[in-house]
């Protein structure tokens, strides 16, 4: 299904006349077993799409409480083996939820592509996100990726000019991911009014969904966005929020119970939005 899971999720949201919920999760933290309970847990919390981030030692485009999070699920042994195990677990109770991968290329390419491709298709990956892999190396991965049916997303930031940005939408698919924020993760609070015009700018370029994230911490924010957006993208709140549970002592279901509980308030804030009349 790959593509089709993510276009089948937009269409379906269009159709409700709603802004998606995508949240972001890194794979194994606080640790393998805590992770898959929260993952499983993600759809029925409100999360329309879900974001597995892969640990990597030098996450640059990630802020501290994402960073944070790689180094515990790599302290606990996580590898990009074990990350599409857990999507392959996953799916077998959800088929219809889109996953994408999302992180950097370093441990794609030291998996190797062909075979990375093929066991991340098998699993039940939608689409990826590989933050540090410019158009101009498409060869290496998205194109490889497209003719596998797996989605390549693109992020677009607030210094993407329209000089740039077909070249940046020329074989993006899914969803076009834009970065609400100069800067990392979970550094900065969105300015609505600007997200706003950005996304406009965005769909005179392109007919894909535009997800906004970047340093969406509440309810109100996520509703303030998906006014505009097609779906609001949080991750550190809830990276933050799995950190803050697990040196509590919580874990599995009761960490996972906790995570919903967070991810019910953005949903219900998202679905709650007034849509904009463009």
């Amino acid at each position: 299904m790959t593509v089709a899971r993510i276009d089948a999720r937009f269409a379906a949201l269009k159709a409700e006349g709603r802004p998606g919920l995508v949240v972001f999760v890194t794979a194994g933290d606080p640790d393998l077993e805590t992770s898959f309970e929260v993952i499983r847990a993600l759809p029925g919390a409100g999360a329309d799409v879900i974001e597995i981030g892969m640990p990597f030692t030098d996450p640059m485009a990630d802020g501290p409480a994402i960073q944070a999070a790689g180094l515990r699920a790599l302290a606990g042994g996580q590898t990009l083996v074990k990350t599409l195990d857990l999507v392959r677990r996953f799916r077998e109770t959800d088929q219809a939820t889109p996953i994408v991968l999302m992180g950097y290329y370093n441990p794609i390419y030291s998996y190797g592509v062909p075979r990375f491709l093929t066991d991340a298709k098998a699993a039940g990956i939608d689409g990826l996100i590989v933050v540090d892999l410019p158009t101009e190396e498409d060869p290496e991965l998205c194109l490889p990726a497209l003719e596998q049916d797996i989605a390549f997303i693109r992020l677009a930031t607030p210094t993407t000019d329209d000089k740039r940005l077909p070249t940046v939408l020329r074989h993006t698919s899914g969803f076009v991911y834009y970065v609400s924020i100069n800067g990392i993760t979970g550094s900065a609070s969105p300015d609505c009014n600007a997200v706003a015009a950005a996304v406009a700018r965005l769909k005179r370029h392109t007919d894909l969904p535009i997800a906004v994230g970047f340093g969406i911490r509440t309810p109100e924010q996520a509703a303030e966005i998906g006014g505009n957006a097609d779906a609001a993208v949080v991750g550190s709140a809830v990276v933050s929020m799995i950190g803050e549970a697990s040196a509590q002592g919580l874990s599995g279901k009761a960490l996972a119970d906790r995570i919903s509980a967070f991810v019910a308030t953005l949903a219900a804030g998202v679905r709650g939005a007034k849509r904009s009349a463009a």
